[in-house]
């Protein structure tokens, strides 16, 4: 008996610590958070009142406020099924299953006085010839549970049919004893099963909610990358004529990045997300030629100091462009990664370069990257102002520049896997 009183208030202040994480959960709205609470406080009303029945101390005079109780006890226990129904998510469902409860309820109380299908004698709680019918309003119950998380699991992406055999075979454990032992483990099992009902069903929540995120991050990664070639391709049309520019140069970065890992250069920043980043990225090298005229853009002779000056105004402007289209939309390391390849692209190794001259590994390594990118396919490329070289002749001018334009060692790399795939 100590063992049973035990158990019962464990399962009490199960279902009550259950009661207040609902109240307090977010992830629920109102009405889910309404059928929760109407199960968990129904397996205490019902377990407080089993114990009452058969704690052991029956005394003959409480025999009508015990048959109240259990009358209260066996109205309620079919429904309970159908309220953690309503908790996942099946609210019409449920609410028509309630009147499947109603008669049983009717019944309860018609048959109360009679004793049909309980009674209390002398000696305590005994079952009625009609028992049957209670036990069959609670095995029905327990089936449309079964039957409920089954069609609650097929609304998810993501079902655990091994949880749901787990929680019939733990409703199953629990019932069979009171069933012919006459022992009361009924409740312990309900508790437990409800519980297993609201993890798994939280759970199917929360994984949709989170391959939905994934999605929704998809389809926002998938428009950065549309709105930063289609941006990238309509400023480089305005200075080349086929504007192939945007496409090889970000080759030419994953080529580098990627020969670099191999090699065990840069390492301590370059894995698979940065290559990635930098290939996403580096179509918006030059986004801050937006800002220079056409008149300078395409100028078919050589520039002016002044017009020249104008011209690296895009390296700055690059980075405050990149800004203002992706504030709100990136989080900040991504913003400042696009920022660096645009605003440093032109710096030198050797701290010559435009526009803030920084030096060596002080220019950020996208920058680095992409300043050799930039320089190769500008050299082997016909513009406006200039014709195009072969590529070997501009291989011997990337590795002349090394250590002063570049950073040698990625020239080095350069060089030995363009070779490679040429």
């Amino acid at each position: 008996m100590t063992f049973y009183l035990s158990s019962i208030i464990l399962i009490n202040l199960l279902m009550l610590a259950m009661t207040i994480h609902v109240v307090r959960y977010s992830g629920f709205n109102k009405k889910q958070k309404t059928w929760y609470i109407i199960t968990f406080v129904s397996v205490i009303l019902c377990a407080t009142a089993e114990f009452a029945v058969h704690c052991g101390y029956y005394d003959p005079k409480y025999s009508l406020i015990l048959t109240i109780i259990t009358v209260i006890q066996f109205s309620v226990a079919p429904s309970m099924a159908v309220f953690f129904s309503g908790a996942l998510g099946l609210h019409e469902e449920s609410r028509a299953a309630i009147l499947f409860c109603i008669p049983h309820a009717i019944i309860e109380i018609v048959s109360a006085p009679f004793g049909w299908i309980f009674y209390f004698g002398e000696d305590g709680y005994h079952r009625g010839q009609l028992f049957i019918i209670y036990t069959a309003f609670y095995f029905a119950s327990l089936i449309y549970l079964m039957i409920s998380m089954f069609v609650a699991g097929k609304r998810f992406r993501h079902r655990d049919g091994m949880t749901v055999i787990m929680i019939i075979i733990t409703l199953i454990a629990g019932v069979i004893p009171v069933t012919l032992m006459n022992i009361h483990t009924a409740y312990i099992s309900i508790g437990m099963s409800a519980c297993m009902c609201y993890i798994y069903y939280n759970d199917l929540v929360q994984e949709d909610i989170q391959a939905e995120l994934i999605e929704h991050q998809k389809t926002i990664t998938n428009m950065q990358e549309h709105m930063i070639s289609g941006l990238a391709s309509i400023i480089e049309s305005r200075d080349t004529e086929t504007g192939e520019h945007v496409s090889r140069t970000r080759e030419y970065v994953r080529l580098i990045a990627e020969g670099a890992l191999k090699d065990g250069i840069y390492t301590d920043q370059i894995n698979d997300e940065y290559i990635t980043l930098i290939y996403t990225l580096a179509p918006m090298h030059d986004v801050g030629k937006i800002v220079v005229s056409d008149t300078i853009l395409k100028k078919p002779g050589k520039l002016t100091s002044e017009e020249f000056e104008q011209m690296k105004a895009h390296a700055s402007s690059g980075g405050v462009v990149i800004r203002q289209i992706l504030s709100g939309i990136s989080d900040e390391n991504y913003i400042k990664f696009a920022t660096d390849i645009a605003k440093y692209h032109h710096e030198r190794w050797d701290g010559t370069g435009y526009p803030e001259m920084l030096k060596g590994e002080e220019i950020p390594l996208c920058a680095r990257i992409m300043a050799i990118a930039d320089v190769y396919d500008a050299l082997i490329s016909e513009r406006c102002y200039k014709k195009a070289i072969p590529s070997d002749e501009a291989k011997k001018i990337i590795k002349s520049e090394s250590g002063t334009h570049f950073d040698p060692s990625l020239v080095n790399v350069f060089l030995k896997y363009l070779d490679s795939v040429a």
